[in-house]
Parts: C-alpha cells; structure tokens; sequence
C-alpha cells in the first residue's frame, strides 16, 4: 500500500478549515497541518480537529511569514515528509468523498509508474450556492484549460523540491523543471473535484473581541451560475462539528450582488482579452 500524507498550510482559514481537513483525513495517513499567523479562531478550530484525530494532525505554529518565508515551510513540508506520495491541500478546499477515494484508489493502482494527479475544482463565487463557470478557469495543463490543478505528487520524482514566492510557487524536478512540465504520460487526470472556496470570505477577521485586519481574503464580486436544485454537496457539510465551526449557508447580501451585477461583465471580457493573448 502507497501511503499518502497531505500538507496543509494555512493563515486565518477559520469558515473552512474544519471541512477541508475532514473531508480527506480518513483517506490519507498523516496531516502537516502548519500555521502561518492565524488571528482568527484557526488555531483553535485545528486543535478540535486534533482533539478528534489525535494521532494523525502535526500542528505547528510559525507566526507571520514573508512570501519567500511561505515557500521555505513548504519545503520543510516536503522535508519531512516520508509517504510515497503527498496531497496539497488549502483551509479552503473542501472534497467530495467519492473523490478523494477515486483518487487514492489510482494511486494506490497506478502510483508507481505515475508522478503526479490533476483533479478539476468547483469554484463557488458570490455565496456558496452559485459557481464559477469553467470557461472562466486559466490554468493549461498538457493541453486542457479549465479549472484544473495538480494536487498529488509521488515523492520520488528526481530532485523534488519547492521554489518562488508565495502566488507564483511550484514544485520542481533536479532539472528545475515544472512537475506539469514533465512527461504528461506520467501525469494522471482523474474526472473528479473538490471545491475549492477561495472567492468567498474565508475569515470573520475577528478573534475574541477584537477586531483585526481582514487580511488573505481573495474575495472577488462577480455572478456565478446557480448550482442546479438536486446539486449535492461535500458530504462533509452535512456532518456534526463543533459550535466554533461556522455554517457555510449564508447567501450573498444585497450590496454585494449590486456590485457584483456591475464588475462581471468586464471581468469576463477581461478574461477573454487575456486568453486571446496567451493563445488558449
């Protein structure tokens, strides 16, 4: 059996935490669930999950790092790391289980001819019941636009190592090439997804009761399509959790479909200009 054990990092990711690392901690064997300065309930959201999962969640806390600073904890990650292979999991990507068993599944048929496994993400935007629509994804993949991202690695890629600041970071082979550079037949594109929540508040910006800056908060006004009526989401939404772990129901206010009804028309010519231009 290959193992697998996921690398977590996080900053004020107190809404969706708790759901990310439940939703797969039964189907890997150990979670690096590092912090890089939460000021929110984060901390406190992780040690009820390590409270639930005690022999599988290796929290530390770092404090504020730089940019460069966040790259070096992911290359320690990767540094003590010992699986076969590694998933990259954010506090705000939250998995079907039907995928992350489908996943693990071909790893464990396939993982040791294979190098790396792209998945594709359901982005919510506006509120947790409207998505972005695929059109709108840009990363290319041998070939594939959408939205896609590797997210498993086999460990025993050549060299492997992680390198550039925080928004423009990647994994790297010994020559320094891009693991989605190396050779695609070793690459596996799996029909599944999680959801990945990085448009919506991700943080109250509260921590008792004081107020702190709302910070690492990618929050984009635009429309995205509803999800249809019989849409089931992550099972994981429907599970107990503790009274510190917000619901993730709420609807998008007024103010924000207001604005939101003005900025999607440009974002999406915007979008069309910059595909047009880098040829996808």
């Amino acid at each position: 059996m290959k193992s697998i054990w996921a690398h977590v990092l996080v900053k004020n990711e107190e809404r969706y935490v708790w759901y990310a690392v439940t939703s797969v901690i039964d189907f890997v064997d150990k979670v690096l669930l590092w912090d890089t300065g939460s000021t929110d309930k984060t901390p406190r959201i992780i040690k009820e999950i390590q409270k639930r999962y005690p022999g599988k969640i290796d929290f530390k806390e770092f404090g504020e790092v730089t940019p460069q600073g966040y790259t070096d904890l992911r290359q320690k990650m990767l540094e003590e790391t010992t699986s076969d292979w590694f998933m990259i999991l954010d506090g705000d990507e939250v998995w079907w289980e039907e995928s992350i068993k489908e996943v693990v599944r071909r790893i464990q048929e396939k993982g040791d001819r294979m190098e790396s496994v792209v998945v594709r993400m359901v982005l919510p935007i506006g509120d947790i019941y409207h998505y972005q629509e695929e059109e709108a994804g840009m990363y290319k993949i041998d070939g594939r636009v959408g939205h896609l991202t590797i997210r498993f690695i086999n460990r025993s890629i050549p060299g492997l190592y992680t390198a550039k600041p925080h928004g423009q970071h990647g994994y790297y082979d010994e020559n320094n090439i891009l693991i989605q550079g190396r050779t695609p037949a070793k690459r596996m594109f799996v029909d599944r997804s999680y959801m990945h929540l990085t448009h919506l508040i991700r943080s109250s910006g509260l921590m008792e009761d004081r107020k702190v800056p709302k910070r690492d908060i990618k929050y984009k006004y635009e429309l995205g399509r509803p999800f249809p009526k019989d849409f089931y989401f992550p099972e994981v939404f429907f599970r107990p959790k503790p009274e510190i772990v917000a619901s993730s129901w709420g609807r998008m206010s007024a103010k924000f479909f207001s604005r939101a009804l003005i900025e999607t028309p440009l974002r999406k010519i915007k979008r069309r200009i910059y595909k047009r231009r880098i040829g996808y």
